[in-house]
């Protein structure tokens, strides 16, 4: 029987599984406030790369970074009426601007300091990024404009989980104006695009990509986008969103144009985001009993050296063959980029290093002892294919030279498999549904994995939607998304029993 580096595995306690893989891999801790984290360096480091390859990727589509403040001023939100009813209980708002001590030896708000007009911790940036469009838009040659910013956002929720539903979380918010419906509805697609290929190719997160019914939208928006990936036990994670928002911010903000003829419009304009949650899908996604596995295009070290020192003579020698092997390492390319290699040299036992980087997901270990100075060797131990068939690590004792020749197309293999095996998962776990009485076999077990139901949907609003969520809600489903590019469609609703439309896929979430 295998001994796993965690003391719980996925299968006994999913949740607890999560939080142990965030705190044994170093990802992040508790800060004292509630639902807000401390992200430790390798989480931050892999922050870092998401960054990087996604804006590379934003960048390239047109779009420019700028940033905007903190602080939004109330009456902002109040010009929109839709938008600040769907966040009004997750606003965090700034009232006085300075402390005195209470005679106690506390301090309070000082009574004399209260702010003329209070101000919000942005939720979001759609009422002061849409005020400054106001400004800089006056005629049809100020358009497009495409912006978007890498900031933090604060949304007071109750429930919190790591990564996945902090009050304070790192995000980007992409914003943008058009002369247009057709050039906004485009822009929204392209997006969601982008959000799809990177979380695919990069985070070897496979996803659907798809419409959020009308329930499901971004408060003001006329139309939601998602990209939703299927977690380990079977839950689905709304990734990243890309949202149509018509002229309604517009009209909010009045953000107006001169058009071609000399009349005034309204610009359409766009909104769309992804943020640290994708790292928590990264750890449900990828992860095992031994900790994380990091795909190797956003691990911040691909492969890290693990010289086996005793305090010998013998020990100048390694650490020598070491940095050699890393210099020889660190002049690769693979998945485009020069190759990241780790010495650890940190003071501690290699077993102990080992471990803990295998806990961390560093996708290739090496380990070098003396007898592998003498032979010309490396240890090497790749993360995605941990044990042996017998149970033993496989840690394969190779030529240095052979492991350096094909060092490249070791990280591209582990890319690919880490996507190729979670792909299966999601493919075999959605399931054609064809009734009600489908969907409760489906999910009336709470204990089980039941993945989610693909079902023919005949998009119904106002009453008769709110009837379907409420009979959702007593399985704890949510409808995810409406896949995209379905092809046609037919048959009854499996709902209202109105002739389909398109079909969706339901679910439960995190």
């Amino acid at each position: 029987m295998i001994k796993h580096a965690l003391s719980v595995t996925r299968d006994a306690d999913f949740a607890q599984w999560y939080q142990t893989v965030i705190t044994e891999a170093d990802m992040a801790e508790e800060s004292g406030v509630r639902g807000c984290m401390v992200i430790r360096p390798w989480g931050y480091g892999i922050w870092e790369r998401i960054q990087r390859l996604l804006d590379d990727r934003i960048k390239a589509t047109g779009h420019e970074n700028c940033y905007f403040p903190l602080f939004i001023p109330l009456s902002y939100f109040a010009k929109e009426a839709e938008h600040v009813d769907g966040f009004a209980k997750e606003m965090a708002v700034v009232t006085h601007h300075r402390l005195v001590a209470d005679g106690k030896g506390g301090l309070v708000p000082d009574p004399e300091a209260k702010l003329e007009e209070p101000l919000v911790v942005r939720p979001t940036s759609e009422t002061v990024i849409g005020t400054a469009f106001a400004r800089w838009v006056q005629s049809w040659r100020d358009l497009p404009v495409l912006i978007n910013q890498w900031a933090n956002v604060v949304r007071w929720e109750m429930r919190t989980r790591m990564f996945l539903r902090t009050s304070e979380f790192l995000w980007q918010e992409g914003h943008t104006a058009h002369a247009t419906a057709g050039e906004a509805r485009e822009e929204t697609q392209r997006m969601l695009e982008v959000y799809r290929s990177f979380a695919e190719d990069d985070l070897a997160l496979p996803v659907v990509a798809g419409e959020k019914p009308e329930n499901e939208r971004f408060p003001g928006a006329v139309a939601t986008f998602s990209i939703e990936a299927m977690m380990q036990d079977g839950k689905a994670l709304q990734a990243g969103t890309s949202h149509f928002l018509g002229t309604n911010f517009a009209h909010a903000q009045n953000i107006r144009f001169q058009n071609a003829e000399g009349e005034l419009e309204f610009a359409n304009t766009t909104s769309w985001g992804v943020s640290t949650r994708m790292i928590g899908g990264v750890i449900m996604v990828h992860g095992d009993d031994d900790g994380l596995r990091v795909p190797p295009k956003i691990a911040p070290w691909q492969i890290v050296i693990v010289p086996m020192l005793r305090d010998q003579p013998e020990d100048e020698a390694i650490v020598g063959y070491c940095r050699d092997l890393q210099g020889e390492l660190a002049k690769l390319s693979a998945l485009g980029e020069p190759v990241r290699v780790l010495l650890d040299l940190k003071p501690a036992k290699a077993a102990n290093k080992r471990w803990g980087w295998v806990k961390k997901g560093a996708p290739v270990v090496i380990e070098v002892g003396g007898r592998d100075v003498a032979g010309g060797n490396v240890s090497v131990l790749r993360r995605d294919r941990l044990y042996r068939d017998d149970g033993k690590l496989d840690s394969a004792i190779t030529p240095r030279d052979a492991f350096v020749d094909a060092a490249a197309a070791m990280l591209e293999d582990i890319q690919r498999g880490l996507h190729a095996e979670a792909k299966a998962r999601l493919d075999a776990n959605i399931a054609r549904v064809d009734d009600w009485a489908g969907i409760e076999a489906r999910f009336a077990s709470s204990a089980s994995k039941p993945g989610w139901a693909d079902v023919a949907w005949s998009r119904p609003t106002g009453a008769a939607l709110e009837k379907v969520v409420e009979r959702l809600k007593t399985l704890k489903l949510t409808i995810r998304n409406a896949p995209m590019d379905q092809g046609a469609i037919d048959g009854p609703c499996v709902f209202t029993g109105a002739l389909a439309v398109e079909r969706v896929l339901i679910g439960r979430a995190y």
